[in-house]
């Protein structure tokens, strides 16, 4: 892989992964206010879509976290949530889909985030690919994370 195209020396979050840092900064923002506003005044018309979205709004402040702090073990724990991102997205996405009467309101991935043109089912899987190569040894044999910028 071109080293342009490699994060810098424990930094995740540099290069193409900023552009993951602004989504995932706009995402928590969204999620997460859009699950307090629902929780706070209408929690009981549908309960686990709201919890839903919060849960959502969490990971991707986590993930936002890890990002921007950098090194392995945040690599790490970014893959973790990537991982059970894409789980939920795919897992309420095909839940909606099959019986739309299961969440009665939208959550952040409902239709696999269709009400954010999908980008809650593209983040995870652009992540995960990030995550990956910020791991995979540079051409020349040493890890992405021991080269110095």
């Amino acid at each position: 892989m071109p080293a342009a195209a490699r994060p810098q020396a424990g930094k995740i979050g540099t290069g193409p992964g900023r552009l993951l840092l602004w989504l995932y900064g706009i995402f928590t923002v969204a999620a997460l206010s859009r699950s307090i506003v629902q929780i706070s005044t209408k929690f009981h018309h549908a309960p686990l879509a709201y919890v839903l979205s919060l849960v959502a709004g969490v990971l991707y402040a986590v993930i936002l976290t890890a990002l921007v702090k950098g090194g392995e073990s945040a690599r790490r724990l970014a893959l973790v949530c990537c991982s059970l991102e894409l789980l939920g997205v795919l897992t309420v996405g095909t839940l909606t889909v099959v019986d739309s009467s299961a969440f009665p309101d939208a959550t952040v991935w409902s239709y696999y985030g269709a009400g954010y043109i999908l980008l809650p089912v593209v983040l995870p899987v652009t992540g995960l690919i990030w995550l990956r190569r910020a791991a995979q040894p540079a051409a020349d044999g040493t890890p992405a994370e021991s080269k110095a910028a």
